[in-house]
């Protein structure tokens, strides 16, 4: 067994359902496209996303003498289905269960613990959607999955219900190939997208998206919340991944805390309203959803009510 087998079978063990090797170096055309995309305001007020661009593009910026990244991905799917509930906002699956940050991170951790056992004179960092990290592409790059036409990476045996990590090392390893892209002429997610955010394959318009409108925007109204079509989605949004044709080969997770939380995989509106903002601290306590803010979450629910209404 070589050291980057021995890698990999650690990552498996931890529970990692993905994991691939790609060569520390400049991302292009990657850099190229972010920027173009940036350029187009698709970005919308994630004015974070404009900081650091060298660092996003470069690991070396990162980690000088960086050699290796090595790409991890976690299953979170789970068997459970969306029941449209009269009165009730769906929550997007990733956020029915436990903070996937509080879950892997310190997996995350241990792989890298692991890489300097094995190589001691070696100097890693490492990223689960934290800091100027370009994840997706690192995924792409280290053979896990290719990019599908929701800007989502897909991997061939599970689909796309997986949250990923990266580690940067200066440890030279042996590298993954690049998968193909097999997404093909098919226009799923596209057509489903209720918003119309997808605005060409592999480009999101995030002032049209709904995980960005329910998630990261601030404020008391959603600009044009009323005349787009939320599709009942209160937090955050699967309508583009339920219709990939390649989730058809997701399997449950083995993390029992992605399982929702009280059976819930949507909330009732009017009592997010009446929700003080106490009990939605206790009630979303290391939940993706405290993320929205409890002014946020009240927030979302009177767009769905408005929409119902009209």
């Amino acid at each position: 067994m070589t050291l980057s087998e021995a890698i990999k079978g650690k990552a498996f063990e931890l529970g990692f359902s993905h994991v691939g090797i790609a060569r520390a170096e400049i991302l292009e055309p990657e850099h190229t496209l972010l920027n173009e995309w940036l350029r187009r305001g698709f970005h919308a007020d994630m004015k974070y996303m404009e900081r650091n661009p060298e660092k996003r593009s470069n690991p070396l910026e990162l980690l000088p003498d960086a050699k290796s990244v090595v790409a991890v991905a976690f299953n979170y799917f789970t068997t459970t289905a969306h029941r449209r509930q009269i009165g009730n906002g769906n929550i997007s699956r990733y956020a029915w269960g436990d903070d996937y940050h509080d879950l892997i991170t310190p997996k995350v951790h241990q792989l890298e613990q692991f890489i300097t056992t094995l190589y001691p004179d070696s100097e890693s960092r490492s990223y689960v959607d934290t800091g100027p990290v370009m994840e997706k592409a690192w995924a792409v790059r280290a053979g896990i999955g290719w990019l599908g036409k929701h800007a989502n990476v897909i991997t061939r045996d599970r689909g796309s219900w997986i949250f990923l990590g990266e580690i940067i090392t200066t440890a030279s390893l042996e590298y993954d190939t690049p998968l193909e892209d097999f997404c093909g002429s098919c226009t799923a997610c596209i057509d489903a997208c209720p918003t119309d955010a997808i605005v060409e394959p592999y480009v999101i318009d995030a002032t049209k998206c709904i995980p960005y409108l329910t998630i990261e925007l601030k404020g008391e109204s959603i600009p044009g919340g009323e005349s787009l079509n939320f599709d009942n989605w209160l937090f955050g949004c699967d309508t583009c991944q339920d219709a990939c044709p390649w989730n058809r080969f997701a399997t449950p997770a083995t993390e029992i805390g992605f399982q929702p939380r009280n059976h819930e995989t949507s909330l009732n509106l009017n009592s997010v309203l009446q929700m003080s903002q106490d009990d939605f601290l206790k009630r979303f306590r290391k939940s993706p959803i405290k993320r929205s803010k409890h002014s946020g979450l009240q927030r979302n629910a009177r767009t769905l009510l408005a929409q119902n209404a009209s």
